[in-house]
């Protein structure tokens, strides 16, 4: 292997301890702490797991955490309803809603109801707007983290071609529109896309994020370039592997994020940055 491993884990140890002074400092100028509401419809295994991630990272950084769990068969009005309270509640600078919810409750609704400056994911349309007219304020917290790990690098990311493989609302398009913003040519594939080895291959940065084991093979990988694997997926033997081919891919990339240890630990450290944000500038009117 020839890629230097970009370390997921270790640059969100290393923010969450900023954070960390950042909120003992506000709380020695005699302000509240951030505080986030995190909300879980239903038992999903891994959805509780997420949960229990974001709650003890709270935990660490010295924000004030609220869970709520409701039952699968909660009414969409309901819901709407406690995000009503937490849209009003002083003390909460950020509303996160852990997806996927039940099916029947529509998922854009219950986005869109979040008061965009406590939208600490990133999703409301108002802040995937204020991305796009490159005036970012609350961004969408996978490809937020994916920004800092490519920074991380020491590369120069203007002027380069890069690939999007995937394009959800919640990873894929965001992260085609923070590549845009920072100067790359930028190249979104998806299920249509009828060539990807040629995208892929021409790339000197590519980000992965289609939930398809392997689906990026190691040798369409250019010499020198960046990869970015968000896929999370378990193989016939139950390990857990992402959406590139790693081992052939690390023989062709200069830098190359693991799986587990890249790109998951920098969604959680971001979407503590953005309640941090919400809180000392758009709560608190904190300058410093």
């Amino acid at each position: 292997m020839s890629a230097k491993i970009i370390d997921g884990k270790a640059i969100s140890i290393a923010i969450q301890a900023q954070i960390k002074k950042d909120v003992l400092t506000m709380t020695s100028q005699g302000h509240r702490p951030p505080g986030l509401a995190v909300i879980l419809v239903g038992t999903d295994f891994a959805s509780q797991k997420y949960v229990a991630s974001k709650v003890k990272a709270c935990e660490d950084v010295g924000f004030k955490s609220i869970s709520h769990n409701l039952d699968e068969s909660v009414k969409e009005a309901e819901l709407l309803a406690l995000i009503d309270e937490l849209n009003e509640d002083a003390s909460i600078d950020g509303i996160l809603v852990q997806m996927p919810i039940p099916q029947h409750i529509n998922a854009h609704t219950v986005l869109e109801h979040i008061k965009v400056d406590k939208d600490v994911d990133g999703f409301h349309p108002f802040n995937i707007g204020r991305l796009a007219q490159r005036r970012p304020l609350l961004e969408s917290c996978t490809p937020k983290g994916i920004m800092t790990l490519l920074h991380s690098t020491g590369e120069t990311i203007r002027g380069k071609d890069a690939v999007v493989v995937g394009a959800s609302n919640h990873v894929g398009r965001p992260m085609s529109l923070e590549l845009l913003l920072a100067g790359c040519t930028v190249t979104t594939t998806h299920r249509f896309t009828q060539d990807l080895e040629k995208h892929v291959r021409n790339a000197d940065i590519v980000v992965v994020a289609a939930g398809k084991s392997d689906l990026v093979k190691g040798d369409w990988i250019k010499k020198g370039a960046i990869v970015i694997d968000v896929g999370i997926n378990r193989d016939i033997n139950n390990k857990i592997v992402g959406d590139v081919e790693f081992a052939k891919a690390a023989e062709n990339a200069s830098w190359i994020t693991p799986v587990p240890g890249g790109v998951g630990p920098m969604t959680v450290a971001s979407l503590m940055q953005n309640t941090l944000i919400a809180a000392k500038q758009l709560h608190l009117g904190i300058t410093n």
